[in-house]
């Protein structure tokens, strides 16, 4: 059991709390105001109290509007889960069924794992919760933690390094770089593309920073060897209908090659060089812990998921 201090709150009237978090969303006394009906001298005599509660300026205004100072963005990864988890608390229902459960998840994804999982993910829910609808937002590894500390999505999926300590992570499948291309326009000799083959044609980038380069072309750039990137995108949709076209090559994670083998009869070959292999995770915070309605989702996800890659 934790021992709390209670004279620590004296100090702290924990209604400013939501003061905070009004100020931290809005960055405008008068829209946090509004946002907490209450008149916009009310709101700025609660904020000199926290700032003297807490010691720091906390928002100094700016063109851009109340701007947090870094002390107030530090307290924000404390103070935001904490607030969510108490209004969690405070409506949250005994149990969660999932046959009777009306509910909307929002999910973090990129558009290739999207194509991998919601159609399976769906038919499954259809079956299994027919009230349940989700929401698929486009999110990397970059962004997405960012959109769970705030509350833009309850899930993320995808592959994470060096979370937070207020981050949840579980495993769903490994994946690695393959190449994918229209045999019918591309010629290989054997069931394996070749070095040679592979740098032969022209090639699709999928980048997150839509460069030229990734990190295939630092895998050949250490053997002395380079390939022609003619196109470009931050999006995995473009790049197989293009592959269709022309004699071209694209290489991608084996999830995002199967969907196009099997969808549009492209072919999937192994990289005729060695690349790392990844792995896809599911992504939540600590203040969902008690979500058993989010817990059940990311239950199911394991269970159709895990283990199991797309080939």
């Amino acid at each position: 059991m934790y021992n709390i201090n209670e004279i620590d709150f004296r100090r702290l009237d924990l209604n400013l709390l939501l003061v905070f978090h009004a100020l931290l969303h809005e960055r405008s006394v008068t829209r946090a105001a509004r946002r907490l009906f209450i008149g916009q001298p009310a709101l700025s005599g609660a904020l000199k109290r926290l700032r003297v509660a807490l010691g720091d300026e906390l928002f100094v205004r700016t063109s851009h509007g109340m701007t947090p100072t870094p002390r107030a963005l530090e307290l924000a990864r404390v103070i935001e889960p904490l607030l969510l988890s108490l209004q969690q608390a405070l409506h949250a229902k005994p149990a969660f069924d999932p046959a009777k459960a009306e509910r909307v998840f929002r999910i973090g994804l990129s558009d290739a794992l999207e194509v991998a999982l919601m159609p399976q993910l769906m038919q499954r829910l259809a079956a299994e919760a027919p009230g349940v609808r989700l929401i698929a937002r486009p999110a990397d590894r970059a962004n997405a933690p960012g959109m769970l500390d705030a509350a833009e999505i309850e899930l993320a999926a995808g592959v994470f390094i060096d979370c937070a300590t207020w981050h949840r992570q579980r495993a769903l499948f490994d994946w690695h770089f393959v190449c994918v291309y229209n045999p019918d326009l591309v010629k290989v000799r054997g069931k394996r593309m070749t070095l040679k083959e592979y740098l032969r044609h022209p090639h699709l980038l999928t980048s997150f920073s839509a460069d030229l380069s990734g990190l295939v072309d630092e895998l050949l750039r250490a053997q002395g060897l380079a390939r022609q990137v003619v196109f470009s995108s931050r999006n995995f949709a473009t790049s197989p209908f293009i592959v269709r076209q022309m004699p071209s090559i694209t290489t991608v994670p084996t999830f995002a090659a199967a969907t196009w083998r099997d969808a549009l009869g492209l072919a999937v070959s192994p990289l005729p060089f060695d690349s790392p292999s990844y792995q896809v995770s599911l992504l939540w915070t600590a203040a969902h812990d008690g979500d058993l309605g989010l817990q059940w989702l990311i239950s199911l996800m394991h269970a159709v998921f895990a283990g199991k890659p797309v080939r």
